[in-house]
């Protein structure tokens, strides 16, 4: 059955941390998963968070600190000392310890370093920290096992069982030569069955995909995705294997990402939780509401220019609001097709036969919308046959105009080096509803001549 968060579960935990019942409380926690306990800490007071994460073994509090609200989790370390972090730091691998210790001040980072009993696991984080947390070298993970290519099968059995003991999951053993370059990997089944005297270089496997410190986090994803691997290998710049990338890390990455894309496309310029305070959610959401605002003004003056229509055609007036929901929708729509391609690098072809593409799509679906339209305008509206043009036209016109920015403004973002995700959301709104409502009075203004 799975765990349940209850009201009745945190008023008994919170009454064992009044009463000072620390024996009782350990007792109820003793097979709750770290995950759980995570959940249990979100809905505490600091104080009880705090008392939680004394009174546990480290090495479960240690992975539980890695499955909290990173704001809960700031807060925590905050009320912990130097020597208590750096008993947690040394019970976690050192990927998520790098990442625990990044989010210190420099003057704590080196207080909680100093603290730290383990010297090479120390040098192993602060190594991490070197590297941008989003390339592969900031996600990897020092703890592996790897053999020498020199060894015999029998002699690299002890020293596997040793490196063994640090690592949480054995996902591969890679094989390095004396200089420590990756060389290719061991597969179990040929090392159990491979003759005593026979050497690891004897029984290896050559290929072996891997990637580079600085290769970025979604490119890492992109390979690992590909090859359906649960561990990558990273070597550094002379091709020395420096550490492993596990999928566990990479789901989190995939997850920030999104999370960070769905957010920018909403408009939404920061990453803000939902209790983050007003304060935060405004400088979060304003910046693309003033662009929108500046849009809105931009279609109204617009709309003035073509006064003489409200007099002769007031009618028109009452389609502003379709043709403006169509280019927004349209729109976001293509940008969110290619933003897909753009995330998995399943976008090929030259931008030509993209546009081709784009305009027959569009076209194809805006004689649908306009065939539907004019028919219900016909019937329900009694709308007449020039009038009925009219607006099919710009419907089309309007449809395969958005379709070409929602999908040539993520395109042409992506090559500048700029976030594409910036194309969809208000940006795509505000620039077709612009863009929108010229093209429908200018064609109106052709057709009816007004």
């Amino acid at each position: 059955m799975q765990f349940q968060i209850s009201e009745e579960l945190i008023e008994n935990i919170q009454n064992l941390i009044r009463e000072g019942r620390d024996e009782e409380l350990l007792l109820y926690l003793e097979e709750v998963h770290h995950a759980d306990i995570a959940e249990i800490i979100n809905e505490l007071e600091l104080d009880e968070a705090t008392h939680i994460i004394k009174i546990l073994d480290t090495e479960k509090t240690s992975e539980a600190l890695m499955e909290l609200e990173e704001d809960v989790r700031e807060r925590i370390l905050n009320n912990l000392s130097a020597r208590e972090i750096a008993e947690e730091l040394e019970n976690m691998d050192t990927d998520d310890a790098a990442d625990i210790i990044a989010e210190l001040s420099e003057e704590r980072k080196q207080e909680v370093i100093d603290e730290m009993v383990d010297e090479e696991h120390a040098e192993h984080i602060v190594e991490l920290l070197r590297y941008d947390e989003d390339s592969a070298g900031g996600l990897m993970a020092k703890e592996l096992v790897k053999v020498n290519e020199n060894w015999s099968v029998t002699g690299c059995m002890s020293e596997m069982r040793a490196q063994a003991e640090e690592v949480t999951r054995v996902h591969s053993i890679y094989v390095v030569d004396d200089k420590g370059r990756l060389k290719g990997r061991l597969s179990l089944k040929d090392l159990l069955t491979a003759p005593s005297d026979a050497n690891i270089s004897d029984v290896y496997i050559p290929k072996v995909d891997y990637v580079n410190v600085h290769t970025e986090g979604e490119e890492v994803a992109r390979v690992m995705q590909k090859y359906d691997l649960e561990a990558i290998p990273v070597v550094d710049e002379m091709g020395r294997l420096v550490g492993r990338i596990t999928i566990d890390d990479i789901v989190d990455l995939i997850r920030e990402v999104a999370e960070k894309d769905y957010q920018m496309a909403a408009g939404i310029s920061e990453d803000v939780e939902a209790d983050d305070s007003i304060l935060n959610h405004s400088r979060a959401r304003l910046p693309w509401l003033i662009l929108a605002l500046f849009g809105g003004l931009i279609s109204v003056n617009l709309l003035g220019t073509f006064d003489d229509a409200l007099q002769e055609h007031a009618v028109l007036f009452f389609f502003v609001p379709l043709m403006a929901a169509m280019a927004g929708n349209v729109g976001v729509q293509s940008s969110a097709i290619i933003l897909q391609g753009l995330a998995n690098k399943s976008l090929r072809g030259s931008l030509f036969n993209r546009l081709i593409k784009e305009i027959l799509l569009s076209l194809l679906n805006g004689l649908v919308l306009a065939i539907l339209l004019v028919v219900g305008g016909v019937f329900f509206l009694g709308m007449d046959f020039l009038f009925g043009i009219t607006i099919a036209i710009s419907l089309i016109s309007v449809i395969i105009n958005a379709s070409l920015i929602g999908t040539f403004v993520p395109i042409i973002l992506d090559r500048l080096g700029i976030n594409p995700a910036l194309a969809t959301g208000p940006f795509i709104t505000t620039s077709n509803d612009i863009f929108g409502i010229l093209i429908y009075f200018t064609i109106a203004k052709m057709i009816l001549g007004f």
